[in-house]
């Protein structure tokens, strides 16, 4: 739990209101291949990745498109059926053994009710994700391939060592052998 706590002093959370956050959090372990939410299900839980790596994805056509991966110090989250309590749209599954910090939709509810910090760290947090998905969408639509690859690289160049390249490619909307040839190029 000390992972948990000392992200959230660091956003500012101190005393007897970190101790309530804390709290409200289950550290959660998986294993390689489990899945943490399955298309269909509804998602009830909101996550903080402690270790690990975890993917977002659809089947299309029997194949596993990736959308999405969270890493340690994300959050992770079928956003919209956690959020309306709908079928999940995605798999969300751990490419590595890690563990979550995890948040049920209740406690969720009781720290934003009684601690109005927490209330704006949950709307920041929304904002921050429904923003993260604009410009993806954005990307996808405007930039080539090989602009969204150079963005990637500027933006967050951990992900390359940490995530396998068929994910990534598909992230990038491109198939992974297309993404061998952007790389090559950029060599």
């Amino acid at each position: 739990m000390e992972t948990l706590q000392t992200y959230f002093e660091h956003i500012g959370f101190s005393g007897d209101d970190l101790d309530k956050v804390v709290r409200s959090f289950q550290r959660q372990t998986f294993e390689k291949n489990d899945l943490v939410v399955t298309e269909g299900r509804t998602s009830k839980y909101l996550g903080l990745v402690e270790q690990g790596i975890f993917q977002y994805f659809v089947v299309k056509e029997g194949v596993e498109i990736t959308s999405y991966v969270s890493v340690p110090n994300t959050w992770l989250a079928s956003v919209t059926s956690f959020v309306s309590e709908k079928p999940a749209l995605e798999n969300v599954r751990a490419l590595t053994s890690g563990t979550v910090f995890m948040i049920s939709k209740s406690s969720l509810r009781s720290l934003i009710d009684t601690l109005p910090a927490f209330k704006d760290f949950y709307i920041a947090l929304l904002e921050q994700s429904i923003c993260g998905i604009d410009e993806s969408r954005h990307d996808l639509i405007v930039l080539t391939a090989e602009q969204r690859y150079a963005k990637l690289l500027q933006k967050e160049p951990h992900l390359l060592q940490q995530i396998p390249l068929q994910h990534l490619a598909f992230m990038l909307g491109i198939t992974p052998r297309h993404l061998s040839r952007i790389r090559n190029s950029i060599r």
